[in-house]
């Protein structure tokens, strides 16, 4: 993969390349490119599709010890990703853990459309019973190691309150290992991942939402309709807040709706850019 150095380090990153409208997808807590790979390879005829690896527990290069990687730290990481490589008209989609809302009237000027997907918003942080967990153990010294041993278990992934609660199919073993390998064997991207747990709270999440009215551009709210971490009600006072948004419940989906049902998301995707040409596209 290529690699690009940022201002918080290293970052390696997915670009498929080609001359079509740049896609940036955004990757939550805990989880690296691979979990967009379905959608990546539905959108790759049509558009370039771009995937960086964002220090958030399952990055392979630490970052460098003085990094802000709070959720704002992690947002002007996005920004910087956009300018270092020069994107523009970015059609930027997040899931999960939602740190692309904090660019919104803050560092936006890149972004042509907005897409979010079941992440946190509001004041749904700690979300569920999965972040209230990581959040307390990340609280005291040594909770977020012992909270980290029980992913070397598939049985304990698999758990409504773990990894289990998150998507409506069985992740895979395999996945799963790739994701959690680089947290449970490097001390460095543990100390990463547990700054992003200690520095974010409920409160940037509430001053993203008073900005989201800023946001005039068009916005796509795609949430999953069985999701019990970020509950369907979260979704649409989130587009409820943007306003030039449309709401829609994606189909036998959870949280990570790009792993349950990623041909029903990417064609969502792929109608709200079509929908919203700008000039020069189509």
């Amino acid at each position: 993969m290529p690699e690009i150095e940022l201002s918080a380090g290293t970052i390696e990153y997915e670009d498929t390349g080609g001359d079509g409208p740049a896609v940036l997808l955004a990757h939550g807590l805990g989880f690296d490119e691979s979990v967009w790979a379905e959608v990546v390879s539905a959108l790759r005829p049509d558009f370039r599709v771009l995937v960086p690896v964002l220090p958030l527990g399952s990055h392979r290069r630490p970052m460098r010890p003085d990094a802000d990687l709070s959720a704002h730290g992690v947002a002007r990481l996005l920004a910087e990703f956009m300018d270092r490589l020069d994107l523009r008209d970015v059609t930027l989609v997040q899931n999960d853990t939602g740190t692309a809302q904090l660019l919104v009237g803050v560092r936006d000027e890149r972004i042509a459309r907005l897409v979010l997907t079941s992440c946190e918003a509001l004041d749904n942080y700690p979300p569920g019973i999965q972040g209230r967990i990581l959040y307390a153990a990340s609280r005291f010294p040594g909770g977020l190691f012992l909270l980290l041993q029980s992913f070397r278990f598939p049985f304990l992934t698999r758990m409504q309150t773990s990894l289990g609660g998150m998507a409506k199919k069985r992740l895979p073993d395999e996945l799963v290992a790739r994701w959690y390998r680089p947290v449970l064997t490097n001390r460095h991207i543990r100390r990463d991942l547990a700054k992003f747990c200690r520095a974010t709270r409920k409160d940037c999440y509430r001053e993203a939402a008073r900005n989201l009215p800023r946001f005039t551009r068009p916005a796509l709210v795609a949430w999953g309709a069985e999701d019990r971490m970020m509950p369907p009600e979260t979704g649409r006072r989130l587009a409820g807040l943007l306003p030039n948004a449309r709401y829609t419940e994606i189909p036998d989906a959870r949280t990570l709706v790009q792993l349950d049902n990623p041909a029903a998301l990417t064609e969502e995707i792929r109608r709200f850019v079509e929908d919203h040409p700008l000039p020069g596209e189509g």
